[in-house]
């Protein structure tokens, strides 16, 4: 066998489990010296503990350390959970105070459509709610809920509560469980109208544009004493051949003298809100014209 040369540049290493192998001989020595005799102790316990009593003093800092941070987290976590807690309480107490608000909106609306109800007594009437509508902020065309089914036809005479409550408009197409309404702010609506204190004719007509500002038209007033004011009242009229006699339509915004010096022509304030409407009564009642 040739002779094992190390050749240049190349390190010496000794094989892991020998140097396992040795450590483990060296432990067991030092265990048997520190319980058979007493070498460490007098001059060389005193070095050792100038060693390890610094050591020991970390040690004992830094448990401390983590045993104050564990406590910290253990109350982060109690109060991540009273956190949570709090905002599921929140969320609750959040959901019953809408639904408590909603419930009182609906309360007042009932009670606006039972106060309505009572205003026209003379007329057999069904609540309705509205379940649909065409584009914009106003209901100048919308479905409700009920119709051939429960009694409804075209042209029969809807009415809506509010501060005052009055016309909101007519049926113009149903189906068997839904009806359309028209309302008389829609720009194709036309209604024949009187002064309730004076009983002088006009007509009422629709305008969307004009309702931006919460009114619509009214034309062709004969106001031949020059008593009609800002604020009175127009109702339907007896001769409008779709809408029943004595329904509140608004009150008189505007009056102008028209170029003719006969009629008078201005603005309506409409007795119902027409942005927020919910609820509306259909009078189950046709105008009855005579032949």
């Amino acid at each position: 066998m040739s002779p094992i040369v190390k050749r240049k540049g190349e390190k010496f290493t000794i094989p892991a489990k020998y140097l396992l192998c040795a450590f483990t001989i060296l432990c067991t020595l030092m265990m048997l010296l520190t319980f058979n005799t007493n070498i460490f102790s007098g001059p060389l316990n005193t070095v050792v503990g100038y060693v390890v009593v610094p050591f020991q003093k970390g040690i004992s800092s830094v448990g401390s350390w983590l045993s104050t941070r564990s406590e910290e987290l253990v109350q982060i976590r109690a109060l991540l959970e009273e956190n949570e807690e709090l905002r599921r309480q929140i969320s609750e107490l959040t959901m019953e105070n809408t639904q408590l608000q909603q419930n009182q909106y609906e309360l007042n609306t009932l009670r606006d459509l039972y106060e309505l109800d009572g205003q026209y007594a003379e007329y057999e009437k069904v609540g309705a709610r509205i379940i649909a509508r065409d584009a914009g902020n106003w209901y100048h065309s919308f479905t409700i809920d009920k119709g051939e089914e429960d009694g409804i036809m075209v042209d029969m005479n809807v009415i809506a509560g509010g501060e005052s409550g009055g016309l909101v408009g007519r049926v113009v197409s149903v189906g068997p469980n839904w009806a359309k309404v028209v309302s008389v702010i829609s720009d194709n609506s036309n209604v024949s109208g009187q002064m309730l204190a004076t009983g002088d004719k006009l007509i009422v007509s629709g305008d969307l544009e004009m309702m931006q500002d919460g009114k619509i038209r009214f034309s062709q007033l004969l106001d031949s004493a020059g008593v009609v004011a800002v604020g009175d009242k127009i109702v339907t009229s007896d001769i409008s051949d779709k809408y029943l006699p004595g329904i509140l339509i608004g009150y008189i915004g505007e009056i102008n003298l028209d170029s003719n010096k006969l009629t008078k022509s201005g603005t309506v304030i409409p007795a119902v809100d027409f942005e927020h409407l919910d609820e509306v009564l259909v009078i189950l009642e046709l105008k009855q014209m005579p032949e």
